[in-house]
């Protein structure tokens, strides 16, 4: 017999858990405050001033994208990464939700 998640359950908080742990690194999430800017970027640009390698910046935008906090365009040779507002709007609200709950508990 299959059990199916309730509304407040797993199925809910599955993609929220998915971007905070994206969101989680410190690495992404300053790459996620740059492309917050609202310019799509390259990889070479995003990894200027940094002590990461090209190949280490990739893998974190990857990351991010795999939780579509990020996509890409691909412009002649380079890739261009802007960021995906929604995701993050989705988990802010979730967080505003627990919240309100918080304030609810009496003690």
């Amino acid at each position: 017999m299959s059990r199916r998640p309730k509304a407040g359950g797993l199925r809910f908080r599955r993609p929220h858990a998915q971007v905070f742990a994206a969101l989680g690194d410190e690495t992404r999430l300053s790459l996620v405050g740059r492309l917050g800017r609202g310019e799509a970027h390259s990889i070479s640009e995003l990894s200027k001033g940094s002590r990461l390698t090209r190949q280490a910046i990739t893998k974190h935008l990857r990351v991010l994208q795999d939780v579509n906090v990020v996509h890409s365009v691909r412009r002649g040779r380079n890739k261009l990464f802007t960021l995906t507002p929604e995701p993050i709007e989705e988990a802010r609200k979730y967080l505003e939700l627990v919240s309100r709950q918080r304030g609810q508990v009496r003690r």
